[in-house]
């Protein structure tokens, strides 16, 4: 192909196609899976106390039914990460929905609690693949939209949490826990049903030498969106001679390139864990490592903060007294919350397109320290409701955003397993704050517990401000850089 060849790039015919029905689509599938592993976290809040009673379980059985969902969940992100950058997106998700339908479904035919907890473990183990779907859902949006279309996918998770807090709410009272686990286990059903419908990405299929399969869907999406592809050849990122073309870095600079030549054992890397830790990502790993740790400690403390703090804040409930109390769920109470994270979803939207993915982040997570602080002492119930509030849109904000931001800075060959591993680390926070802040709450350490999350959020929102890259606006990378022009080219965009 000579120099004057005309050619085209998968983001370039992205751009150039829009986001239009075939992207909606996506969208619904991708959903869908995210809706399923709300779900089943969700109901995690209603089926523990029903079975602790049923079975008289000690407290601490109690909370390892939720510790094996977090440990599967920890296990699943990074195999099937793996399973995903290696085999395909499609495949990847195909055996996540099999592992969490399977095992959801059977977890209501459970007789006893060994066999349940061992069946809860896989649920986790499938749900660990859930950001493999948000990879393969992020290659098929151009640059232009994608933090917001992003921040609509993440919606799918307050839907699921609000839908499930709605099911139990009908059903656990009338038809019990059994019932509930099995038709939660619906919406992973629908995944297969509609999985031979689904597409590979072409950016994958790209990546590993497969380009007339990758144009095959290019195509079938220009004729979906009733657009047109751009003139040429489909070529990989690494064939388009973009450093001898561009001296100075705009919005479609890619974030990360191969080096001129396509460095051949660059791109047909298997992700794994050495390669994010590797010289030039083991920065934007660890960073974003804390921030994933971060969000979702806060996350779950202020979910455990609206609900501590408003049962009388001068009187404290030892810890097996709380456990007892929680068998009578206040279904209501928790419908109702669960729709306060979609003002955070909201304030995502708007600001992930048009301030950038760090400021955006950096900002929410330092108004969430704002709404915060003034519960260092104690207020009352109707301002402490008004804070927690506050501080519950903020860190949803922040965590839909970083969930965005993951998957952008990594290359197309490890961006599931680096989500998947940020997602891990992200449940480790989520299964340590409740260790940490029900022991504080216990001791009626409110104030402690306030500057711990305080200072964990504010050590978050430093890593952003830290965060090599803004990736808004700007082209997905393909492989990782091998050669150093690239990373100072790549500075100089940040700069």
């Amino acid at each position: 192909m000579g120099p004057e060849s005309p050619s085209f790039t998968v983001d370039e015919a992205l751009v150039a196609m829009g986001f239009g029905k075939f992207q909606l689509l996506v969208l619904a599938y991708a959903g869908m899976g995210w809706l399923s592993e709300a779900m089943e976290m969700m109901l995690l809040s209603f089926v523990g106390p029903a079975v602790q009673s049923l079975w008289n379980l000690s407290p601490h059985e109690d909370s390892f039914l939720t510790s094996v969902v977090f440990a599967g969940m920890l296990i699943g992100a990074y195999s099937w990460g793996i399973v995903s950058d290696k085999c395909g997106r499609r495949k990847g998700f195909l055996m996540t929905a099999v592992v969490t339908f399977i095992a959801g479904f059977l977890s209501a035919l459970a007789p006893n609690y060994i066999c349940l907890l061992i069946l809860r473990f896989f649920v986790g183990l499938g749900l660990g693949g859930g950001p493999v779907l948000a990879s393969w859902f992020l290659e098929f949006i151009p640059a232009p939209n994608r933090g917001t279309w992003m921040a609509v996918f993440s919606a799918f998770w307050t839907v699921g949490t609000v839908f499930e807090a709605s099911l139990a709410w009908l059903v656990m009272p009338n038809l019990g826990w059994r019932w509930l686990l099995a038709l939660s286990s619906v919406p992973s059903s629908l995944l297969l049903l509609f999985y031979s419908l689904t597409p590979e990405s072409p950016r994958y299929l790209c990546l590993r030498g497969r380009k007339s399969e990758a144009l095959a869907i290019l195509e079938k999406i220009a004729r979906i969106n009733g657009a047109e592809l751009p003139p040429g050849v489909l070529v990989g990122e690494h064939e388009t001679g973009w450093k001898e073309k561009k001296s100075i870095p705009t919005e479609s600079t890619p974030l990360l390139t191969d080096a001129e030549n396509g460095d051949e054992t660059s791109s047909k890397r298997v992700g794994s864990v050495l390669t994010l830790l590797s010289p030039k990502l083991i920065k934007t790993t660890l960073l974003i490592w804390v921030v994933f740790f971060g969000n979702s400690f806060a996350y779950y403390g202020i979910v455990l903060l609206t609900t501590e703090l408003n049962n009388g804040q001068n009187r404290c409930s030892p810890l097996e007294q709380v456990l007892t109390n929680s068998v009578d769920v206040d279904y209501k109470g928790v419908f109702i919350a669960s729709f306060a994270e979609f003002p955070g979803l909201l304030v995502a939207a708007a600001m992930v397109d048009k301030l950038g993915r760090r400021l955006s982040m950096s900002s929410t997570l330092f108004m969430c320290c704002f709404f915060l602080l003034p519960l260092v002492s104690h207020q009352p119930s109707g301002l402490t409701t008004a804070l927690l509030f506050g501080a519950r849109v903020c860190i949803m904000a922040s965590f839909t955003i970083v969930y965005i931001y993951a998957p952008e800075i990594y290359p197309t060959s490890v961006r599931s397993i680096g989500l998947g591993m940020g997602s891990s680390v992200g449940r480790i926070g989520g299964m340590v704050c409740p260790l940490v802040a029900v022991g504080l709450v216990q001791g009626c350490h409110q104030t402690a517990s306030i500057l711990m999350f305080v200072a964990l959020i504010l050590v978050s929102c430093i890593c952003v401000c830290f965060f090599p890259l803004e990736t808004s606006g700007r082209n997905l990378p393909d492989s990782l850089s091998v050669s150093s022009s690239s990373s100072d080219q790549t500075h100089s965009s940040s700069v």
